[in-house]
């Protein structure tokens, strides 16, 4: 069975076969080269070169076939790499480039405009996916405080009243009304779960590793799962973006590790190096299926948002081969600023 399209990949016909431009400039010049040393050749010498004379002019030709390949390789070489990097380019792992070298001709120009193009093609991206996820966390704060301001505050009232009820009704009702009590009492812990889940409080009262910490111990005594902790003592400083990013990304990689994984063990690591601050989800499990393989099951999510601060996404099995990887390599600046 074809996994589902995530909206990325487009129906496209293979390429019909043909000469590369590459092959036609150079057999073109080589021919050329030859008619004319032939032509040279006959003229100089119309009753005939000697054995000697005719090695030297056959290597002669051969060096200026020689000279010519080389040069045409490095002139036709940018457009090589701007077809086979328009051929893999994913704005979600933006960064990649043609690489320009030599002297400046259509073909460097034509690979220093693609490169342009792509620039700005992952600057509106970022743009538009920067406002696009402001707009969700908006709606998540809203809707969460909806939750607790409004259903949150009515649940408890209920609740109470359901105590004043039972401690007033009679016997052979008290047990049905301390049942409702308890179903009012649950419904209330899952939209306070819910709640916090859309809009974390600690991560804008107590910072990134406490709301990691928080989130970490409730899913896992939920979920029956030990997830292991791992964070360095001194982590850069990072923006609200960066932090927002992080969190949601941990969040999803430990949630489908209780939805999909089938996992006993869990680990959860923040780790620091000079130029970047590295997240790492692992886990025990089954690893990845092909929904998740083609970005499927919240994968493409975690892209979008890694591709908002410029930070690389990985997703796949571990060194050991067994369960799956999730990392985030998020680009640091260098002027030192840590936090213990």
């Amino acid at each position: 069975m074809t996994a589902p399209s995530d909206g990325r990949d487009v129906a496209r016909r293979p390429p019909e076969p043909y000469r590369r431009l590459f092959w036609r400039i150079f057999i073109a010049n080589a021919a050329v080269l030859a008619l004319a040393c032939l032509a040279v050749a006959v003229l100089l010498a119309p009753e005939g070169l000697a054995l000697e004379e005719l090695g030297i002019f056959l290597a002669a030709v051969a060096i200026m076939v020689a000279v010519n390949l080389v040069v045409t390789r490095r002139l036709v070489a940018p457009l090589d790499e701007l077809v086979a990097l328009m051929r893999r380019v994913d704005l979600l792992a933006p960064g990649e480039r043609v690489k320009v070298r030599g002297r400046p001709s259509e073909a460097t120009e034509l690979a220093e405009t693609f490169n342009d193009m792509l620039a700005r093609l992952e600057d509106e991206r970022a743009d538009s996916a920067r406002n696009a996820l402001d707009a969700q966390e908006a709606e998540r704060l809203r809707v969460a405080q909806e939750l607790h301001d409004e259903i949150g505050q009515n649940l408890t009232a209920a609740l109470l009243q359901l105590g004043r009820i039972g401690k007033q009704a009679p016997e052979d009702l008290r047990a049905e009304i301390s049942e409702a009590a308890e179903t009012v009492r649950e419904n209330l812990d899952d939209l306070r779960r819910i709640a916090q889940r859309l809009r974390p409080p600690e991560l804008d009262e107590l910072g990134l590793v406490s709301a990691l910490a928080h989130f970490s111990d409730r899913l896992g005594k939920r979920a029956g799962l030990r997830i292991e902790r791992r964070f360095d003592r001194e982590l850069p400083v990072l923006g609200h973006e960066e932090e927002l990013v992080i969190y949601r990304v941990a969040q999803e990689a430990l949630t489908n590790v209780v939805r999909h994984a089938g996992a006993t063990r869990a680990e959860l690591a923040l780790e620091r190096s000079p130029d970047r601050l590295v997240l790492r989800v692992r886990d025990d499990g089954c690893g990845l299926g092909e929904a998740a393989a083609s970005g499927n099951g919240g994968i493409r999510g975690m892209r979008e948002r890694a591709a908002l601060i410029r930070a690389v996404l990985h997703v796949g099995a571990p060194e050991d081969g067994n369960g799956t990887e999730v990392t985030l390599h998020v680009p640091v600046s260098g002027d030192g600023l840590w936090y213990r």
